[in-house]
């Protein structure tokens, strides 16, 4: 059993507001579980807009920690950008598989927002009525029917997808130099010169560079 979880928050450092899972048995989406949660935190404007969750929604809600023991109990965790929501959730005693850095690894060179890819693979599945983009449930219905496609394109075990989330995984845009802003892709398919040249200069690159670098140059 995978059991797919998601989170919403008061912002980017954190605050729960919402978690919910779906279990993944024998290939398929089961026990769906939702809450809402009184977050530590005021909630962001920014992040109110996305979710559409507000203060007067989570004022009488629970607290994270009297809903998380719901959802612990499961030997696998997934989640997109699971480091996200490893963080800011309370010790969920099993291990995290990322299928951000899934994807990443068996499509490299596409957008990797989880609705992203559940449109590019052209995936369907049946999310809960009344619900949206950005809500917790919601989003572990796409997450789940893309880890679903994931196992189906690459066969990998949850072992083997473990040992990918823990590998660095590639960068797909530059946040320095000239091309910042720009497709590693674009970059190496236009001036592979530049790619050479970070390669053999920069004495000092995160693992997810150095990756990146070496994937693109066929090392």
């Amino acid at each position: 059993m995978l059991r797919v979880i998601d989170t919403e928050t008061c912002g980017l450092q954190g605050g729960i507001v919402e978690i919910a899972s779906v279990d993944i048995v024998d290939g398929t989406i089961t026990n769906p579980m939702s809450h809402l949660v009184r977050p530590d935190r005021p909630i962001s404007h920014q992040a109110m807009t996305i979710h559409r969750i507000t203060e007067e929604m989570v004022a009488n809600q629970p607290w994270i920690e009297e809903v998380v023991p719901h959802y612990q109990g499961s030997r696998w965790y997934v989640a997109h950008n699971a480091s996200f929501d490893r963080r800011v959730l309370p010790e969920m005693h099993g291990e995290w598989i990322c299928t951000m850095k899934l994807a990443r690894r068996l499509w490299p060179g596409i957008k990797y927002s989880n609705m992203a890819l559940y449109k590019s693979r052209r995936l369907s599945v049946e999310t809960p009525a009344g619900l949206h983009q950005h809500r917790a449930l919601y989003d572990c219905y796409i997450t789940a029917a893309l880890l679903l496609d994931i196992i189906r394109e690459s066969g990998w075990t949850p072992e083997q997808m473990l040992d990918i989330t823990g590998r660095p995984g590639l960068i797909t845009t530059f946040s320095f130099g000239k091309y910042r802003g720009k497709s590693v892709e674009e970059v190496a398919q236009k001036d592979p010169g530049y790619l050479r040249w970070l390669n053999n200069n920069l004495t000092s690159m995160s693992p997810e560079l150095r990756l990146t670098l070496r994937h693109w140059l066929g090392e």
